[in-house]
């Protein structure tokens, strides 16, 4: 998924040169001049259904909002990935790819009906206040929560810097309700965790891709190599299981931060002209050290990169459950009225030239997890194959989700553990050599 960025811009000038080639071919032969009074004849239908919903529908429509509707169908019917975005829409993708906004700095999940903090993020007015995971939110400035979504409550809760919110809390250890006033900061989501293992491994789990990440990433591979001594590192765990994905550019540089050259993703639109290659620059950031990249069926898109780029170079091993198989890139185009477009531009290849769209990458070593009995037959994915109107593949055999589970305690991650076994020698698994080269 690209954002509006100057690697987005070339891409939406890209695809307005596409479409104005397409027009003139359109106007140079007979069968295109033919083919364009066919569009116009529907969209004339289309004026026709259109002018007869709004005069005779049994009660008076919207009719912005049957424009919108109509637009997001045609989008919609293409494949999964693109959409109209009206203004709160692409404003809220811009604040998850930016990875900032004003806010309190706490991370609400709904629970039966209600919203219950999961953490409060360090250093923020949220954690400053005292909230504690497992408070119950019941009130935001007056509003009761009880019957919003999760959505509706997390909008309250934002808003411009230095502004004032009041929650009231409910917590299991107070009889009364707590009252709080909170001025919201600035939040700044942390896409990267990281800590040392044993005294010998570096531990880093991205949970997306938006544009602190290869920032992130870049401060933790330097503070685990301090911390622990580059005499005694092993190597690095990349967790990027149920990582959703996010910026194309961020893939490109988290991969980068492991090679040293070579390509690390193409993309390739419907035109011969529109394929763009990204490589590697000089400099591995962790100087060779060992890597094994744990994916699981949650691992998405920008995931699918990283993890495809060290694994055709065979700088890492990849480890766990095969990933959710979206290889496309959509493009964020603006329109006019504040709102977007998100329009399925291209597909995106790995550096060997295998797509993974409705495939997903099959790790090195596969290893599953004990699924709790109530979860089992739940913790599947449907992967990209499992979505309706989906890209096909030409004599490619499709495979669905896989488990996306993921223990809520390290000790019974069994992928970790044998992430974390594999560099310290306990196990065999796939090649793991920095510098070989890929296969043509």
């Amino acid at each position: 998924m690209r954002k509006v960025s100057l690697v987005l811009l070339g891409a939406f000038l890209g695809v307005g040169s596409s479409m104005v080639a397409t027009q003139t071919r359109l106007l140079s032969g007979t069968s295109a001049v033919a083919a364009s009074a066919e569009t116009y004849r529907q969209l004339s239908l289309f004026g026709d259904v259109f002018e007869k919903v709004r005069t005779d529908y049994v009660e008076k429509p919207d009719e912005a909002k049957l424009i919108e509707a109509a637009v997001n169908g045609m989008l919609t019917s293409l494949d999964p990935h693109s959409s109209y975005m009206d203004s709160k829409s692409f404003r809220d993708m811009q604040v998850q790819t930016r990875g900032e906004f004003g806010g309190l700095g706490i991370e609400v999940t709904m629970e039966d009906g209600l919203i219950k903090v999961v953490t409060p993020i360090d250093d923020t007015p949220a954690s400053k206040a005292g909230i504690l995971s497992n408070d119950v939110i019941t009130q935001i400035d007056e509003d009761q929560v009880q019957g919003l979504t999760l959505n509706q409550a997390v909008d309250k809760m934002r808003g411009p810097v230095n502004s004032p919110v009041k929650l009231k809390i409910s917590r299991k250890e107070s009889k009364d309700p707590i009252e709080v006033v909170l001025n919201r900061d600035v939040i700044k989501i942390k896409p990267v965790r990281s800590r040392a293992e044993g005294g010998d491994v570096g531990y880093i789990r991205l949970t997306q891709f938006n544009e602190q990440t290869f920032d992130g990433l870049r401060a933790a591979i330097d503070k685990l190599n301090t911390e622990i001594g580059a005499d005694k590192l092993k190597g690095y765990v990349l967790d990027l299981r149920n990582n959703p994905g996010g910026l194309l550019d961020q893939a490109v540089m988290v991969s980068d931060a492991f090679l040293d050259r070579g390509e690390i993703v193409s993309t390739r639109g419907r035109n011969p002209d529109e394929t763009q290659r990204f490589s590697a620059k000089s400099g591995d950031l962790t100087k060779g050290k060992p890597i094994v990249v744990l994916v699981n069926g949650g691992s998405a898109s920008a995931s699918e990169i990283v993890a495809g780029a060290l694994q055709d170079h065979k700088r890492a091993t990849v480890l766990g459950t095969r990933s959710f198989g979206k290889g496309s890139v959509q493009s964020i185009i603006p329109l006019g009225g504040s709102g977007a477009l998100r329009l399925t531009t291209a597909r995106y290849y790995t550096p060997s030239g295998r797509s993974i769209q409705a495939k997903g990458i099959e790790p090195d070593q596969e290893v599953l997890q004990e699924v709790p009995d109530e979860l089992k037959g739940k913790d599947e994915t449907k992967g990209e194959a499992g979505l309706k109107g989906h890209l096909k593949q030409k004599d490619v055999e499709e495979r669905g989700g896989s488990s996306a589970y993921v223990p809520p305690d390290p000790a019974k991650d069994k992928q970790l553990t044998a992430a974390f076994d594999f560099l310290r020698g306990i196990q065999k698994g796939a090649a793991n050599t920095p510098k070989a080269a890929v296969p043509n």
